[in-house]
């Protein structure tokens, strides 16, 4: 997340794409890492010890850079909790649940719906981003590939069917992450990584005690898997968040979106090659469609880069 405050940007340096570039491995390859983990953990504790070693590392980088600590008024405690529920501990819940019965590139993909479903919410939440006809034909076909994603199988979840179940529990997290996005826009001024910090930190309060009633307090466990858990906690949270708010101060959170793309790709590319995932071909339809949707919503918006000015 960054700060709500808009700021000065400039055109995408060569270390802007590097970050971008670093920022769709990192996300992409998270999902397969949270697969690993839960070989050896439940999923509240996978997503419990990925919250609280977020906030950790979270919390000493933002003291050690000496940035000023917010002043927490009334409403800006309310949108820090709110989005610490919507953007760390019910996402992380939900993809950690739902991995334990669809394959971890499912999880990655539908990620990719993210930009979609935020088309509507924005029409509705966000003063002056009307859903246009051109947003809409791209929400549309966008939402046919998530059907496709979900698959014929979904109309079972309601009789048991844990693969079902672990489809809506990816798709829920993805719609966590839109409400989330929305929030964010609309949230008091507020230092990025201060804020990535403090909704860590409402996860991790959150998510500590129904980990203990639940799965009890973990143990130790192979070295890979407690390997897993400390990249969770430490390389998509801490580093990553950093990453991205160095991006967007100074190439403009137009040019974040180019992440969404990657993300999903990289996430197959990982689930096939070291999970030896076998996909069905509906994932590939599904990820063209969402692509699609993608492009003709946002086509004229991405920051397709540009000769640079001789004159």
């Amino acid at each position: 997340m960054v700060t709500t405050t808009d700021t000065p940007v400039s055109a995408p340096t060569l270390g802007n794409w590097a970050s971008i570039a670093a920022l769709g491995l990192i996300w992409g390859g998270t999902f397969m890492v949270v697969a690993i983990a839960l070989r050896g953990y439940g999923p509240v504790t996978v997503a419990t010890a990925r919250t609280t070693l977020g906030a950790l590392a979270l919390l000493s980088l933002v003291l050690a850079m000496g940035r000023p600590r917010p002043t927490m008024t009334p409403s800006l405690t309310v949108f820090v909790v709110a989005l610490g529920i919507l953007t760390t501990s019910l996402p992380f819940l939900l993809l950690s649940w739902g991995q334990q019965h669809v394959p971890s590139a499912f999880a990655g993909l539908s990620m990719a719906v993210l930009p979609l479903f935020l088309l509507p919410m924005a029409h509705v939440f966000v003063p002056g981003d009307r859903l246009t006809w051109r947003k809409g034909s791209g929400f549309a076909l966008g939402l046919i590939g998530a059907l496709v994603l979900l698959g014929p199988g979904i109309l079972q979840a309601g009789q048991g069917n844990l693969a079902a179940l672990g489809r809506i529990a990816c798709i829920g997290a993805t719609l966590a992450y839109a409400l989330g996005s929305i929030l964010t826009r609309r949230c008091p001024p507020i230092d990025g990584i201060w804020l990535s910090a403090l909704t860590l930190v409402v996860g991790a309060v959150l998510l500590l005690p129904a980990m203990v009633l639940t799965e009890g307090l973990p143990g130790t466990a192979e070295p890979t898997v407690m390997l897993a858990i400390l990249f969770l906690g430490l390389v998509p949270t801490g580093l990553a968040a950093l990453l991205r708010v160095q991006v967007i101060r100074s190439a403009g959170p137009s040019f974040m979106t180019l992440v969404n793309y990657q993300v999903p790709v990289w996430s197959m590319v990982f689930g096939a090659l070291v999970l030896s995932e076998v996909l069905p071909a509906r994932f590939y339809l599904a990820l063209a469609l969402i692509a699609a949707g993608l492009f003709v919503s946002q086509g004229r918006k991405l920051p397709w880069p540009r000769r640079a000015d001789t004159t």
